[in-house]
């Protein structure tokens, strides 16, 4: 497996982690001991970064990975880079949200989450989502605290503009932006990738294959009754028709090459980029496997303009969230 940097001064990881969310809300029925299966053969394939947050599954995502952990014992958790996330308030059974930035909600969610884990120091800490009420200075500045404390290794940032980073990373280095970035998700390339490379910041990419959309295995009609997608302006009507029409043109060039969907779409984003870090979720192991094989594909220059132009940003029909997803997300 690669291996790539968070930030200047922070850890090496395996170049694709492994998106932890499903395994507790979103996306249909999950399995515990299937979930825990899978994160015990992401271990055995050399993918070191787990990625969480406090509002997945209400705290009950943070806690499987600290029973994962606990069963595994001090030499599990030294392979592990704990990646977790504080700001998204919701109440069980809503998609809804409302967005905590203040500096006493931060100390105490990292204080839950930690419990949760059951570790004694999360290695990514990231502010979910943001609140324009609070400046970035002051959440930093928390944020900061928690690491002077030891209770947080390094600290990021998710779904922030170009500016936000900036301001955020005079007040303490920033070792990890995470925003969705994939085939038909483009807006990274509007300058923050470029804004990360310069200050020495990875881009953690979630959702690098469109919510399993780009896999060319789901259909809005086909998916449990209390799955997001249902509600996902590119899964319903004319935008999900047209947008199944990219995903087989991307399943055209997959073939030619002997690979799959999944495995371009991740290949793309891995040979794009030297900083990028995409995080594909699955609770299967047959799907763990295919996602980490992408990391020994090379892509020519030429490819990956193919791939560009396939998926221009202008011809992905629908928004990437229902209005109530963007939230906290900064436009």
């Amino acid at each position: 497996m690669q291996q790539r940097r968070l930030g200047t001064q922070g850890p090496m990881v395996s170049a694709l982690g492994l998106g932890c969310m499903g395994m507790s809300e979103f996306y249909g029925p999950s399995d515990d001991a299937q979930s825990l299966r899978t994160l015990a053969r992401a271990l055995e394939l050399d993918v070191t970064l787990f990625d969480t947050a406090d509002t997945y599954g209400l705290g009950h995502n943070e806690q499987l990975l600290g029973r994962f952990i606990a069963e595994g014992g001090p030499v599990r958790r030294q392979r592990m880079v704990l990646a977790t996330k504080f700001g998204i308030v919701r109440e069980a059974g809503r998609y809804e949200r409302r967005i905590d930035n203040s500096p006493a909600y931060i100390q105490a969610a990292c204080e839950a989450s930690l419990r949760r884990l059951g570790v004694e120091q999360i290695d990514l800490y990231y502010c979910h989502r943001r609140d324009p009420a609070v400046p970035i200075e002051d959440v930093v500045g928390a944020m900061a605290r928690l690491v002077a404390e030891g209770k947080v290794a390094a600290i990021g940032l998710s779904e922030v503009s170009q500016q936000t980073l900036r301001r955020a990373h005079a007040v303490h280095p920033i070792a990890a932006v995470q925003s969705e970035y994939s085939l038909w998700s483009r807006e990274p390339e509007q300058g923050m990738l470029a804004a990360c490379a310069e200050q020495g910041t990875a881009f953690v990419a979630y959702s690098p294959l469109g919510r399993a959309f780009l896999t060319a295995t789901v259909a809005a009609d086909q998916l449990a009754e209390n799955d997001f997608r249902r509600h996902n302006p590119r899964f319903i009507g004319e935008a999900e028709a047209h947008n199944r029409r990219l995903v087989a043109a991307l399943g055209e060039f997959a073939k030619a090459r002997g690979w799959s969907n999944a495995q371009i779409a991740l290949a793309w984003l891995l040979n794009k980029h030297p900083h990028v870090i995409p995080i594909p979720g699955t609770r299967r192991i047959a799907y763990l496997e295919s996602n980490v094989a992408a990391a020994d594909i090379t892509l020519t220059a030429g490819e990956i303009a193919e791939l560009d132009h396939l998926f221009d940003a202008a011809a992905i029909a629908g928004e990437r969230y229902p209005e109530a997803g963007f939230a906290g997300v900064e436009r």
